[in-house]
């Protein structure tokens, strides 16, 4: 195929330059209507590739067919049979994923350390998890993913599953061996579904841990605004196989998806697709060369230590590593990652991503440069030379291992939307969970609905928020109450 093409960039340059004059939405019409202040801010090109998808971008009756080549095209680019674009994010791409597999009180394998998504997607499709738990790292208080072996085990134990999900890479850079778990699945046939958010730059580069499609996976679903250049809320979900068809697939997606997508959305994820095909090796040699070389400069500051392979990696932990999230240890400064968060945004206007009770996350991407990277550094040595005005890490109580896995004592959607009552968290010990509780980012839940909480999970829960912990789809962020089931307070 030829890439060079980017049916949406080329068809809405010709809207543009054939001065189509729309009856239509955006009533903006073209920015006219928008307020000077907030083109002023936006841009005029913004409003100006605001567009129709329908009608607009395309006829009609979509006779042009210029989104269906550019998901022909993306297929392409990354060996996938077929590929849908989604302007909802991964978030939505992972439901309709799921229910192509899975129906009401069907079953579905699920490593527990899905994001709140996923969980989302039990609720609304009554699906019933069985659930898979992560590798701890009890040293690091880290989950890494499960194994294939625990995914054996599970598939072993329920035959009468539809299919199983996995997360791969994990928000910490963590991946699992997928290969082998889509051998295990495939064996039994059924499918087996990846929620490889983090993975956008994966299939673009022969040093980076495999993705979905090469390890077999089925279905793939791509956060394309995640770690590659697309706009916030552009992602793919991509397909391979006989056990889950592309009609079945694109049904359940048109069930959730937006029915006014966003041209801007379908136009940034065509031209990164070129982008990549064009120019990702040489983009992705210069940054993995950039984040060894950051990686080094981060480990020489003293009292700072870069997680890498031999901290994530090996027996009982992760089977690969992706090198562009950089995770910076602070057990050794003793304040803790939220505060060191915040005070980077305060005092550099340095934004970064995961942060917890002891560890703060730095994502790079091929859009980082020596510029980029040279305030990272400087940023990150002022904070050490002011740890003083930070204080101490408080006490997380984070639970052992045995502790924070909870029990599943009812269907994710029969808790959700059952009758509910919001109780002090000291009488919510005990009680089954009728709400998400999920500290964000990484977006894992630490309780979902349906679990019955234990003393340890809600002391994490409220102490990990006193330290400031963002919990923020909890009815309460303080935790000071939690929402649970009404029909258990008899419950042991």
């Amino acid at each position: 195929m030829d890439h060079s093409e980017a049916p949406v960039l080329d068809a809405l340059r010709a809207y543009q330059e054939q001065e189509h004059l729309p009856f239509t939405p955006p009533g903006h019409k073209q920015g006219r209507g928008a307020d000077p202040r907030v083109r002023a801010v936006l841009g005029d090109a913004l409003f100006g590739a605001d567009v129709l998808a329908v009608s607009g971008l395309d006829d009609r009756t979509m006779s042009e067919g210029i989104l269906a080549r550019a998901q022909e095209l993306m297929a392409d680019a990354v060996g996938a049979e077929h590929t849908f674009f989604s302007t909802c994010g991964s978030s939505l791409s992972v439901k309709a994923a799921m229910l192509s597999v899975a129906g009401p009180h069907e079953k579905l394998v699920v490593g527990r350390d899905a994001h709140k998504s996923v969980i989302s997607g039990l609720i609304l499709a009554g699906i019933r998890p069985v659930w898979v738990d992560p590798q701890w790292d009890p040293e690091l208080h880290l989950a890494h993913p499960p194994s294939p072996e625990a995914f054996r085990a599970a598939l072993d134990e329920h035959p009468d599953a539809r299919g199983a999900l996995l997360t791969s890479p994990t928000p910490y850079g963590t991946c699992a061996d997928m290969a082998a778990i889509a051998t295990l699945c495939h064996e039994r046939g059924v499918p087996l579904i990846v929620d490889e958010a983090w993975g956008a730059h994966l299939p673009f580069h022969p040093d980076l841990p495999t993705w979905a499609m090469d390890a077999g996976a089925d279905v793939c679903v791509t956060s394309v605004h995640k770690m590659g250049a697309g706009l916030e809320q552009g992602s793919v979900f991509h397909l391979q196989g006989d056990l889950v068809t592309a009609p079945t697939l694109a049904a359940c997606a048109d069930l959730l998806h937006t029915t006014s997508p966003s041209v801007l959305v379908y136009a940034a994820l065509d031209g990164w697709r070129r982008q990549m095909v064009e120019q990702g090796r040489g983009l992705l040699d210069e940054a993995l060369a950039r984040a060894r070389r950051v990686r080094a400069a981060i480990e020489d500051i003293e009292g700072l230590h870069v997680n890498d392979r031999d901290d994530f990696c090996g027996e009982g932990r992760a089977f690969d590593l992706d090198p562009f999230q950089i995770f910076i240890d602070l057990d050794e400064v003793k304040f803790n990652g939220y505060d060191a968060a915040d005070w980077m945004r305060r005092h550099h206007r340095i934004n970064l991503h995961t942060s917890d009770h002891r560890r703060i996350n730095a994502q790079l991407t091929h859009a980082d440069d020596d510029t980029t990277t040279a305030r990272l550094l400087d940023g990150l040595r002022d904070l050490v030379a002011h740890a003083d005005e930070l204080p101490p890490a408080p006490d997380i109580r984070v639970p052992a291992p045995g502790d924070l896995r909870l029990r599943q004592v009812s269907l994710p959607r029969d808790a959700f939307f059952g009758e509910v009552e919001q109780v002090p968290a000291e009488q919510a010990v005990g009680r089954t969970c009728a709400e998400m509780l999920t500290p964000y980012p990484p977006g894992i839940p630490a309780a979902l609905p349906g679990e019955r909480l234990d003393q340890a999970v809600v002391d994490y829960l409220r102490t990990g928020a006193d330290a400031g912990m963002l919990i923020p789809d909890a009815v309460d962020a303080t935790i000071g109450t939690i929402r649970v089931s009404v029909h258990d307070v008899d419950a042991d």
